[in-house]
């Protein structure tokens, strides 16, 4: 979501900052901006939409200076809602949620202090600048006492040139240390490069960058040393490569994901201590949201096929405040790409601290949550820029299978290691007939809403089809279980809607065209993604896809690799622009 840059140093801040800003697009923002001290004059310029209209802010002079992507959460996405925020000496940059800030903004207005915005983030430069005594950070640790909810902060204070005060609290925050001067963002990425040490700042921790020298300090004041985290500082900025679109190169390398993701398990250097918690699982609970969580429920049914263990799925903000019963033997796998998704972290932490054993997912090796977990592994999908996961979920769907393959090697159940290893090349295939979508998009651009169905494991891919497609056709769509239709859904299907069906389980191929008949009867256009090609020449049939056959309880990490296609091609066709959906994040760092 939001992303924040800082720099002071020796050179000038504001090229850096806006570099770095860049760096950090994929997230997802609706405005941006820039504060800069040059001496003890405070230089602001924020606009509302890309970081590229900040440009004419790379002139500014100074060398210290703090930088913000805003993801709009309280007001509108407009420019006086954009960071940084300044009030009295103080400039803030905040990534979260303040949950109180009601009574903090009615104290602030008794006190007849004005607010030039609408967001919750400009009540904390009030509250610095009410706590200031002239001891900075002093000021922003009685500030940040008064916060409820998640906060990463950057502040910078006139009175102070040199320094900047950063404190965290639920929302990731990383510095850097380097010759020419020290770096602090909310993703590695934003400042990572070779002679860079890179250190993480825990929750409620503070941290001081002065001149050449970073000071950490835990939450009640007290001074603390760290060491620099071992991170790849050679890890290749990814550019398009001839692509339209970061979406569509991502799916390319979808196969490439799967195979090195398969290498992940025999290679873990703790996999004798996880065997171990597997062989004694009594039961598993996946959490997670969104993409993560549907690869979630395609995991289900590999975990209780190879291993019968039973397994539940929760979205992570459900599991968070439903009071969920840990019972002994539970072991909970909470799956986030990005490693930061604040209802995973919280449901994670809130399993492990009922007893559970927490095995984590994600594809972020300095992430919050692999810091959290008991074990952790981690996908190999690279880098994903496009909002829209692609690779990442294939990734995670071959993890998950391949952790269940050995939950049932470890519990003497049904092992696959040979269906897993052809997952790569079966992908690569069914990247190729996806192409075969591209000439149904004018059957879905102008539809007024779409529905996925299928049955078994179909229909958890029908769920991720939809999604996908919502996300970045900003047409309405729904994945539903095909046996579901008679129960509500069948009144909104009319001529002409558009309804894809997903077909590769052979036993449940009869059930499944039996609700796909019920659509077409009521002048749907059905399209068929399948393994089993004698299907699409059935009359209800207007387009098929074949794909390869890999099993039923493996068929998701095939069959979204179409509809991953179309959500694509439909929403190039109505001129959207699929790398960065509207109103959406690629990192959801907030409740």
């Amino acid at each position: 979501m939001c992303g924040i840059v800082g720099y002071v140093g020796t050179g000038r801040a504001a090229p850096i900052l806006l570099d770095g800003l860049k760096k950090l697009e994929y997230r997802g923002y609706d405005s941006a901006g820039i504060a800069v001290l040059d001496g003890s004059r405070m230089q602001l310029f924020r606009r509302a939409g890309s970081v590229a209209y900040l440009e004419e802010a790379r002139k500014l002079q100074g060398c210290i200076g703090i930088g913000h992507t805003r993801w709009a959460t309280h007001g509108a996405p407009t420019e006086q809602n954009a960071h940084p925020h300044v009030y009295g000496r103080f400039a803030v940059v905040h990534n979260g949620i303040i949950e109180n800030m009601q009574p903090l903004k009615e104290a602030c207005l008794k006190r007849g202090e004005t607010f030039s915005s609408e967001t919750d983030s400009e009540i904390i430069a009030h509250l610095i600048e009410f706590c200031y005594d002239g001891d900075f950070i002093k000021a922003v640790r009685s500030a940040c006492a008064r916060l409820e909810g998640a906060y990463a902060l950057a502040v910078l204070c006139t009175a102070e040139p040199d320094t900047i005060v950063l404190a965290r609290r639920a929302s990731p925050l990383v510095l850097g240390e380097g010759e020419d001067g020290l770096y602090l963002a909310s993703d590695i990425p934003a400042i990572a490069r070779k002679g860079i040490k890179i250190y993480a700042l825990s929750d409620g921790e503070f941290a001081i960058l002065r001149g050449r020298e970073i000071a950490f300090y835990t939450e009640d004041g007290r001074k603390i040393s760290k060491d620099p985290i071992d991170y790849d500082c050679e890890e290749e900025i990814p550019e398009k490569k001839g692509f339209a679109h970061f979406m569509r190169k991502e799916m390319s390398e979808i196969p490439l994901a799967m195979a090195n993701t398969q290498k992940i398990i025999p290679c873990y250097p703790r996999i004798s201590e996880l065997r171990e918690v597997l062989c004694h699982a009594e039961y598993i609970e996946i959490v997670a949201c969104g993409t993560a969580y549907h690869s979630g429920i395609c995991a289900k049914y590999a975990f209780e096929s190879l291993a019968r263990v039973p397994v539940a799925v929760s979205i992570a903000s459900e599991y968070r405040y439903r009071d969920p019963i840990v019972k002994k033997g539970t072991v909970v796998i909470a799956v986030s790409q990005s490693g930061e998704t604040a209802d995973t972290l919280a449901a994670a932490e809130l399993a492990r601290a009922r007893g559970a054993v927490v095995v984590a997912v994600t594809n972020v090796r300095f992430s919050s949550l692999a810091r959290l977990a008991d074990h952790v592994l981690f996908t190999c999908a690279g880098r994903e820029i496009a909002v829209a996961a692609t690779k990442s979920f294939n990734a995670q769907l071959m993890l998950l299978y391949s952790l269940a393959e050995e939950l049932a090697r470890a519990r003497g159940g049904r092992v696959c290691g040979a269906e897993l290893a052809e997952l790569p090349a079966l992908a690569a295939e069914a990247g190729r007939a996806a192409e075969g979508v591209r000439g149904w998009t004018a059957h879905f651009a102008g539809a007024k809403s779409v529905f996925f169905l299928g049955r078994g494991a179909d229909y958890c891919a029908a769920l991720e089809g939809s999604l996908k497609f919502k996300e970045i056709t900003y047409l309405p769509s729904e994945g539903y279980p095909a046996g579901e239709l008679k129960h509500g859904t069948l009144a909104l299907v009319e001529r002409n809607t558009p309804v894809v069906a997903l077909l590769t389980s052979r036993r449940l191929a009869e059930k499944t065209m039996n609700a796909v008949h019920e659509t077409y009867a009521r002048g749907a256009k059905v399209f068929l993604i399948t393994c089993l090609p004698e299907y699409c020449s059935r009359e209800e049939v207007s387009f098929s896809v074949v794909i390869p056959d890999c099993g039923e309880i493996f068929s998701p990490a095939l069959s979204v690799i179409p509809l991953q296609a179309l959500a694509y091609y439909v929403s190039v066709a109505r001129g959207n622009d699929p790398d960065k959906p509207r109103n959406l994040a690629k990192s959801v760092t907030v409740e």
